[in-house]
């Protein structure tokens, strides 16, 4: 492995950031400083939080910024049944992007699972 980027949650997570900006391109303008850019954030936090515990010396803070990006994931769910609330996006965009979600929490999961189990042999 040379870095984060060949992490499949990563990848994953990368695919999940770049479909929440398309949709967030779709918001109404007054949108723009308060859900969108929430989302925004929580999404890019996703994939930032991988790669900042990919570089961490111990797999334990590598496992914490982990949890971090699971929990950014979360967040990026309650948005996006905002964004659904308020009408600026379908059911179908939404089961879309809450099985793009799904994928990114399991691949996640097994990432730190690996990672529990490499902490161990150490």
């Amino acid at each position: 492995m040379k870095g984060f980027e060949d992490l499949e949650a990563w990848k994953e997570a990368r695919k999940f950031r770049i479909a929440i900006i398309a949709l967030t391109k779709t918001f109404p303008k007054h949108e723009q400083y308060l859900l969108m850019s929430q989302l925004k954030r929580a999404s890019r936090s996703v994939t930032a939080n991988i790669a900042e515990g990919y570089g961490r010396y111990h797999y334990q803070e590598n496992i914490q910024f982990c949890r971090q990006s699971r929990g950014s994931l979360e967040e990026c769910k309650d948005h996006l049944y905002a964004a659904y609330d308020e009408e600026y996006m379908n059911e179908q965009q939404l089961e879309a992007l809450f099985a793009q979600h799904k994928r990114c929490i399991s691949l996640l999961n097994g990432y730190i699972d690996w990672l529990k189990k490499q902490k161990e042999k150490n």
